[in-house]
């Protein structure tokens, strides 16, 4: 019998992947190419769409290819994406108008505080479960609307196209300006700042309070449905899900009840709890986001806290330091020493997200004596990783009734074992890392495969999650938190650094 395959292309911060899974949930073949990170600006971060499209054009048929499958042997194909980085493209030509704004981009923090003065930050926030910050897409759009005084007649006639790399991609995947389909789904448009979490429709009070015109904004579809099939580059694979990146993690983690959570540790860090087919509200810092959505049932959501920097560190340190030759040193060199030598680094590069929401802040390195080498800096730098993640998972202790128990984590730094003993010994819980450590990928590919009836039900894939490793907390707890106060103190720095500074009698 021809073997049968699910795919799943996953658009990330810095590269684009084409994988596909066998009915085991086991990965057969896995195309990916890295795009390029623009920095044109002190906070600016953009990337070039049309260079993303071109790279996805060319993974699919090589995925394929490396499988020795032909296109009729995939049954389904699941999109997961970078969730808020924001494109604006022509209809009638395909091209974007201008750079891709990545969620990470912080050049909307002024114009984020006139917008508020039109809608309370707290009404945007009941309706859309999101603060008012620059890590969201509608910002970024009103942004890109602003910078050109020519783009708002064009949006308003539906000449332009706006959509998160999920949109663009269902775009051209299924024909681009020969009648390519305009969607998102359910995950994306919730973290855009326009979409209402009840309705899970386009708010017309947010489009008008945020500038965007209707005629520009794609048609919300659930998450898992039926949506269409290629064009472009392979025809005739049908596309049966489209989910964000953490969304489609927490997914393929199979966290599909109430309670169940998990953390990625990619570009950034996401911790994530299921909470049910009720919007959780949360008192302590964290966003309310859909989890998915199956076509023709109510959509399940989850309490998020995001953090903007954890593997992006180690790469600045790689890139920009040339502290370490390859991400995987990090863990080397940390190693050589037994603590961080009373060093804390708070990686505000994009500002501060969850639980705190300080766009102000800015990237600090507290503690530094002569006794501190490369070494405590490496360690310092893994442990801001897990001092991150614990402010977020005991904002989420309080906001729900059940505090976490332990953490299952995913993603390309679960490989670092250093990294993952601190997430237990800060977070205070053990840390467990399935086998198949790909779970944004899985999750699309899982999703898609479901409505495709490759698998027949959750609890088939379930029993196919599989431990690979665990790690306990091992740190004496009068320690632990005495590196939390310490952490604390290093992150109220980094907020008044960012902060206007007072008047000075020194410099008089």
């Amino acid at each position: 019998m021809t073997e049968r395959y699910v795919a799943a292309l996953d658009q990330g911060t810095t590269s684009s992947r084409c994988l596909l899974f066998d009915g085991q949930g086991r990965l057969v073949s896995l195309a990916q190419r890295q795009h390029h990170q623009h920095f044109p600006r002190s906070g600016w971060v953009e990337h070039d769409a049309l260079e993303i499209w071109e790279i996805v054009r060319r993974l699919v048929p090589e995925a394929l290819s490396n499988a020795g499958a032909a296109p009729e042997q995939v049954v389904a194909l699941g999109v997961t994406n970078q969730r808020e980085t924001t494109v604006v493209w022509d209809r009638d030509t395909g091209r974007p108008v201008a750079p891709a704004i990545v969620w990470q981009d912080t050049r909307t923090a002024e114009l984020l505080q006139s917008l508020c003065e039109n809608l309370d930050a707290a009404t945007v926030y009941e309706r859309t479960g999101l603060p008012a910050a620059t890590y969201f897409s509608g910002p970024k759009l009103r942004w890109i609307l602003d910078s050109d005084p020519s783009l708002r007649d064009r949006a308003e006639r539906g000449d332009l196209l706006f959509g998160t790399m999920d949109t663009w991609l269902v775009w051209n995947l299924t024909g681009g300006v020969d009648g390519g389909l305009h969607v998102t789904d359910v995950t994306n448009a919730s973290r855009t700042m326009l979409m209402d979490l009840r309705t899970l429709s386009w708010d017309p009070e947010l489009l008008a309070c945020m500038g965007v015109p209707a005629a520009m904004l794609p048609e919300i579809r659930p998450s898992m449905a039926e949506l269409a099939t290629t064009r472009d580059p392979v025809p005739g694979i049908p596309i049966t899900a489209v989910i964000g990146d953490q969304q489609a993690s927490l997914f393929g983690q199979t966290a599909f009840e109430p309670g169940e959570a998990k953390c990625t540790f990619g570009t950034g860090s996401f911790l994530l709890l299921n909470t049910g087919t009720e919007i959780a509200r949360s008192r302590h810092g964290l966003v309310t986001t859909v989890a998915h959505q199956v076509a023709g049932e109510p959509a399940v959501y989850a309490l998020e806290g995001s953090v903007a920097v954890a593997g992006a560190l180690v790469e600045w340190c790689r890139e920009s330091l040339d502290l370490i030759r390859s991400p995987a040193e990090i863990e080397t060199l940390a190693m050589t020493v037994d603590d961080n030598g009373g060093c804390y680094v708070v990686p505000a590069f994009s500002g501060l997200y969850a639980p705190r929401w300080e766009s102000r802040a800015q990237g600090i390195v507290a503690g530094l004596t002569g006794y501190v080498t490369k070494g405590h800096l490496a360690r310092a730098v893994l442990e801001a990783s897990a001092l991150q993640i614990s402010e977020v998972a005991r904002a989420m202790n309080r906001d729900v009734d059940v505090p976490l128990s332990s953490l299952a984590v995913d993603g390309g730094m679960t490989a670092n074992n250093l990294l993952m003993q601190a997430v237990a010994d800060y977070v205070d819980v053990p840390v467990v890392r399935p086998m198949m450590a790909e779970t944004v990928a899985l999750g699309a590919a899982y999703a898609a495969g479901l409505v495709a009836g490759y698998w027949p039900d959750r609890q088939v894939l379930k029993r196919q999650w599989h431990k690979a490793g665990e790690w306990h907390p091992e740190l004496d707890p009068a320690v632990r938190r005495q590196h939390l106060e310490r952490w604390d103190r290093a992150v109220e720095l980094a907020i008044a650094w960012g902060a206007p500074a007072s008047p000075s009698p020194y410099l008089d």
